[in-house]
C-alpha cells in the first residue's frame, strides 16, 4: 500500500508539473513579418491551442513588419516587461542582420525564451513555369546567368542565405528579390512576377498545385512531397532552414520568462499542435530556458561562420 501511495504521489506531482498556469492577462503577441507567412501561421496555431488551454485568455496578434523583421526586433525592449508581451523571433535573421550592420539592434539585445519550430529551405517555381525539375532549373540558370529571379522573405535572412548558398553550391548566378514576408512574396511567385522562390516547406505545402517544388533541404524527402528530391540527393550536403521562437523584453522578470517558456512548451506538446504542425510542414523543436544559452551559443557560432562564408556583410 505504501508503495502504491508513493507511486500515486509521484503521478500527481508529475501531472501538476505538466499543467502550466494560464497567464493572468491577455497575451500580446507581436509579429515581425506581414500576415500570411510562416510566422503568422504558427502564431495562429498557438493562438488556437492557447485558447483551448486557457479559455479566459485572448492572444492578441499584432504586426510590426519591416526591414526583414528588424523593425520589430529593434523595438522589442521598448515593450512592457509585464510577462505577457512576447515577440516572434527568427534564426538566422537575428544573427545575420547585426553582422550586416544596417540594423539598430545586436543579437545580444534579443532575449529568446523558447524556440518552437524549424522550417526547411525549399526551392520552388510557379506551376506555370517551363522549368519542370531541378536539372532543368540548373540548365536554365547556367544558360542565362543573372536572369532567373528568386523571391525570398527579408534581406540577410534564412531565405537570403539559402539563395546565396544555392548560387555557390551549384555554380550559378540567380537574382535574389527580397519581400517584407512570405505573405507579400506569395502574390509575386504565384503570378510569376518572379521566376521562383527560395522559401520554406510550409509555403510549398499551402500552395500545392500552384507552385512546383524542385529541391528541399531535409535529411529525407518530405512525406507530403515524396517526389521532391533533397539537396543531398542532388550532391550537396544541405540540411538547413529557419528557426522560429518567442522573445521577451529584457525588463521581464526571470520568473515571468520561465512561465511563458513553460507555457509555450505545453503548447508545443499538445496533440492538436503536433497535428497542425505536421499538416503545415513545421518541424517542432522544444528549446526552453534551460537549454537556451548553449543553443544560442552554438547557433550564433554556426551562423557567424556561415555569414562570412556567404559574404553577408561585405560591401
Amino acid at each position: 500500500m505504501k508503495q502504491w501511495m508513493a507511486a500515486l504521489g509521484l503521478t500527481v506531482l508529475a501531472s501538476a508539473a505538466l499543467a502550466q498556469p494560464c497567464p493572468d492577462k491577455n497575451v500580446m503577441y507581436w509579429q515581425a513579418f506581414t500576415p500570411g507567412g510562416e510566422s503568422d501561421l504558427s502564431a495562429r496555431h498557438q493562438q488556437l491551442v492557447l485558447k483551448k488551454k486557457c479559455p479566459a485568455v485572448e492572444t492578441i496578434i499584432q504586426y510590426k513588419a519591416g526591414a526583414g523583421g528588424a523593425l520589430m526586433w529593434t523595438q522589442i525592449n521598448q515593450l512592457p516587461g509585464d510577462g505577457v508581451n512576447v515577440a516572434g523571433i527568427n534564426l538566422p535573421h537575428i544573427v545575420f542582420q547585426p553582422i550586416e550592420g544596417q540594423v539598430q539592434y545586436k543579437t545580444q539585445d534579443i532575449l529568446p525564451v523558447f524556440w518552437f519550430h524549424y522550417t526547411p529551405d525549399i526551392l520552388v517555381v510557379p506551376e506555370q513555369s517551363a522549368i519542370k525539375n531541378f536539372d532543368e532549373f540548373l540548365k536554365a540558370a547556367k544558360a542565362s546567368p543573372g536572369k532567373i529571379s528568386l523571391g525570398g522573405s527579408g534581406t540577410n535572412s534564412a531565405n537570403h542565405a539559402a539563395h546565396e548558398r544555392l548560387n555557390a553550391a551549384f555554380g550559378v548566378k540567380t537574382i535574389y528579390v527580397p519581400f517584407k514576408g512570405t505573405g507579400d512574396m506569395a502574390t509575386s511567385v504565384l503570378g510569376a512576377q518572379v521566376d521562383g522562390a527560395m522559401t520554406y516547406v510550409p509555403f510549398a505545402i499551402s500552395n500545392k498545385g500552384r507552385v512546383r517544388p524542385l529541391a528541399v533541404a531535409m535529411e529525407k524527402r518530405h512525406p507530403l512531397m515524396p517526389d521532391v528530391p533533397t539537396f543531398r540527393e542532388l550532391g550537396v550536403d544541405w540540411v538547413d532552414g529557419a528557426y522560429r521562437g518567442i522573445g521577451m523584453p529584457k525588463s521581464t522578470p526571470p520568473e515571468a520568462r520561465k512561465r511563458m517558456s513553460d507555457l509555450w512548451m505545453a503548447l508545443n506538446n499538445d496533440p492538436e499542435m503536433k497535428e497542425l504542425a505536421a499538416k503545415s510542414g513545421f518541424e517542432l523543436v522544444n528549446v526552453g530556458l534551460e537549454q537556451m544559452d548553449a543553443f544560442m551559443a552554438d547557433k550564433t557560432r554556426l551562423y557567424t561562420e556561415g555569414a562570412a562564408r556567404l559574404g553577408l556583410g561585405k560591401k
